[in-house]
């Protein structure tokens, strides 16, 4: 049996991105490792404020021009009118304890360098910090049921994923309306599905991933659990750190999501069944039923 032939629907991984520091600039990659918390390093770290309270582009959108760029040994981050701040992936500086929405956990700082980097650019004052890898943080079982998943520092679960199609068809509304298309990156998906119809996301229960041939040994098991309820950050255009509200108005027409009580929604979260070790590349093939309400 191939996914093809158990799949209600089948596409392909077309795009894949990390997001290292929660609510700062992605980086999109041909290839990363899945682990039980998402794609390795993804929200690994999130800067914080002087109570420990996290940060995020809602509040600071210059946060969008924070641009990371990970190497074997360190992660570099650049922001317009700053030197590079280089942070060592294997080395923290003393233990913190800081608040995700109202999760509090276990982090480590990263020390006093890097604090003044973040209020230096931000204009107050701020620390980086990183997930404590030893502790683990719940997702909802509200959303996930049966399934025990974990994630880092994203808002609440460990991947989003969204489609090619879904972009398109919002594009497709903001140009009749007058307005400029948007990239995908405003809506930070962990995995955008090529081949497959616009928000077909949101009627795919699990996502059957061929890490090898496409057969049984190989395959990553994601579970779509609960739709992506949106903020005002798919508004800030990532290269100027700008906010217009064309985005959110095109959404209201045609997005409100009767599950989540009328929010608008685009993509789905999703957690981690099987498959934590494998490598995801664009260009794997997915396959996946339909699950209707």
């Amino acid at each position: 049996m191939s996914l093809e032939t158990e799949s209600d629907v089948t596409g392909t991984i077309a795009r894949l991105f990390v997001y290292p520091v929660k609510s700062c600039g992605g980086i999109e990659v041909q290839e990363a490792l899945l682990t039980e918390t998402g794609l390795d390093l993804d929200r690994a770290w999130m800067v914080v404020d002087a109570q420990g309270h996290f940060l995020t582009q809602r509040t600071l959108p210059r946060m969008a021009l924070v641009r990371p760029q990970l190497k074997s040994s360190e992660m570099v981050l650049r922001a317009p009118g700053m030197l590079a701040l280089h942070v060592a992936l294997d080395v923290v500086e003393a233990p913190a304890t800081v608040t995700v929405w109202g999760d509090s956990v276990p982090a480590w700082d990263m020390g006093a360098l890097a604090a003044q980097w973040f209020s230096d650019f931000l204009g107050q004052p701020c620390r980086l910090v990183r997930f404590d890898p030893d502790h683990k943080r719940w997702s909802s079982k509200k959303w996930t049921g049966d399934l025990d998943a974990h994630t880092q520092f994203a808002d609440g679960f460990s991947v989003l994923v969204t489609s090619e199609a879904s972009i398109e068809g919002l594009n497709e509304r903001l140009v009749a309306a007058g307005h400029a298309a948007v990239g995908v990156e405003r809506f930070r998906p962990n995995l955008v599905l090529g081949g497959v119809d616009a928000h077909d996301e949101d009627r795919m229960d699990a996502l059957r991933i061929g890490t090898a041939d496409g057969q049984g040994a190989g395959l990553v098991e994601l579970r779509n659990v609960k739709p992506c309820a949106r903020c005002p950050i798919p508004n800030i255009d990532p290269a100027t750190a700008q906010s217009a509200p064309a985005v959110t108005d095109a959404l209201r027409a045609y997005r409100s999501d009767k599950r989540l009580n009328g929010a608008i929604t685009f993509g789905m979260n999703a957690v981690v069944v099987s498959g934590a070790g494998r490598v995801l590349r664009v260009g794997q093939r997915v396959g996946a039923n339909y699950c209707f309400d």
